[in-house]
């Protein structure tokens, strides 16, 4: 729908009131047109944005992946508790026994064997007892990293949230500058008719028509961009919940839900502390370390466990009169060995991982200051926004006021034109600027859960 109509109207033949009334109707048509049905426009709710987003997004469906794949190795490491048990299959054909009686360098005399085939059949387990608290270990750098694959997904989607969040008020930001612009530019059009009446009466300069054509002008273009602006944020959300490039969002009405209660900075602090994934994340990285060092320590320490096999063979040579008959041989027992290289040769492997675990503390502390850092500057920013929309409110109604007070002392020729402009422009910047605000403490708001874990 063409949203702005432009109204050609011979000033020789219809009169001042007559035109007025036009361009009210053309004005209201316009406005009508963004005050339609939400419904009828199938709005998307920024909840419904996170949820395409957490259900489509690639780089998330990746972070899954991740996060099973974990979960899997948790299941392998806990497989280690289980007895190891294993076959073993052979058979072969023996040669001719060759007797060197002159020598290896003298052909031997071959003495033919009797009986040429061999095969063995056995069967082993082996049941960990102790081996130093390796496996349980294992185990647990296994549940570890399942953890921190988790929070990795978490701050990913909360990242992507935001993200979606940002683009979803650019949407909304440029839909209201939209609107406010086709006002303004209703608002021109109306205003440079009056202006060139008053031009061909002799009253002003053409000049004053020129400048007022060129300000027109100008405000076309903004709109332009304004609503390139709006397709470039659609198609950035549109590709993070997996539609179609083209297809076209609407913003709900109640985009801009009321500010909450606002708590102090200590509060946001300590949810941070609690919630925050970075953070939950270095801790996770803390533990690895931990559990890294204590396996390296554990290296010299015993395996001791309990053993058993059984196995047929043919012919029997284990033991004299040798026999071409099967037999059968199994033993049961505790087998016990003790790594005695790991002495010295351990004491490297847990020299560095001493050292990983001091850096990754040093990390941990990092971490913890840019936790703090980041609530803080959220925190102050968002204050700082909830100021600047009053003070926006209060721009408007005091650029309001002097645009009444030019506009009629430059139609009552006691002002300048370029008076009237900035008058204008000063009205337009200060609604351009409430619209601002307003996403901005939106943004910085949804910043704040972000630097909190709780977006």
């Amino acid at each position: 729908m063409e949203l702005c109509t432009f109204i050609v109207i011979n000033m020789f033949t219809i009169s001042n009131k007559m035109l007025a009334a036009v361009l009210l109707i053309s004005l209201s048509v316009s406005i009508k047109a963004f005050s339609q049905d939400p419904e009828q426009k199938n709005t998307l709710t920024l909840t419904a944005v996170w949820q395409k987003t957490s259900a489509y997004n690639k780089q998330l469906q990746m972070k899954q992946l991740s996060v099973e794949s974990a979960r899997e190795r948790v299941k392998n490491a806990r497989t280690e508790r289980l007895p190891e048990v294993k076959g073993d299959g052979m058979y072969a054909r023996f040669s001719n026994f060759a007797l060197y009686e002159d020598g290896i360098l003298h052909a031997p005399t071959q003495i033919p064997i009797e009986k040429k085939g061999t095969y063995k059949i056995s069967g082993e387990a082996f049941l960990n007892l102790y081996n130093g608290g390796k496996i349980n270990r294992e185990i647990h750098a296994a549940e570890t990293e399942a953890e921190l694959a988790a929070e990795q997904k978490n701050l990913t989607e909360q990242e992507l949230k935001y993200k979606a969040a940002a683009y979803y008020l650019d949407i909304y930001r440029n839909t209201q500058y939209e609107q406010v612009m086709l006002q303004d530019i209703a608002e021109r059009e109306r205003e440079l008719v009056e202006i060139r009446h008053l031009q061909q009466n002799g009253v002003v300069l053409k000049s004053d028509v020129l400048r007022a054509e060129l300000r027109l002008s100008k405000q076309k273009m903004t709109l332009l961009e304004i609503r390139n602006n709006l397709k470039i944020a659609m198609q950035r959300l549109n590709i993070m919940m997996g539609e179609p490039d083209d297809q076209i969002i609407h913003i709900a009405m109640d985009t801009l839900n009321p500010v909450s209660q606002q708590r102090t900075y200590e509060e946001y602090l300590n949810d941070a502390y609690a919630h925050s994934y970075e953070f939950k994340i270095s801790e996770k990285e803390t533990r690895l370390s931990e559990l890294k060092l204590e396996q390296a320590k554990a290296n010299i320490l015993p395996k001791v466990g309990l053993f058993a096999e059984y196995g047929y063979s043919y012919p029997q040579i284990l033991m004299y009169p040798y026999s071409f008959n099967l037999y059968g041989l199994g033993m049961a027992g505790i087998k016990a060995s003790l790594p005695i290289s790991q002495l010295y040769t351990n004491k490297h492997r847990k020299a560095e991982a001493k050292i990983n675990l001091e850096r990754q503390e040093i990390e941990h502390a990092d971490t913890k200051d840019r936790v703090r850092e980041e609530v803080n500057a959220a925190y102050l920013r968002y204050t700082e926004a909830l100021t600047r929309i009053q003070v926006a409110k209060e721009n408007i109604a005091q650029a309001k006021e002097n645009f009444r007070i030019v506009n009629n002392t430059y139609f009552n020729q006691l002002s300048l034109l370029t008076d009237l402009l900035d008058a204008e422009t000063q009205l337009l910047q200060s609604r351009f600027d409430l619209t601002t605000a307003e996403a901005t403490a939106q943004l910085q708001y949804y910043q704040l859960l972000k630097a909190t874990g709780n977006l």
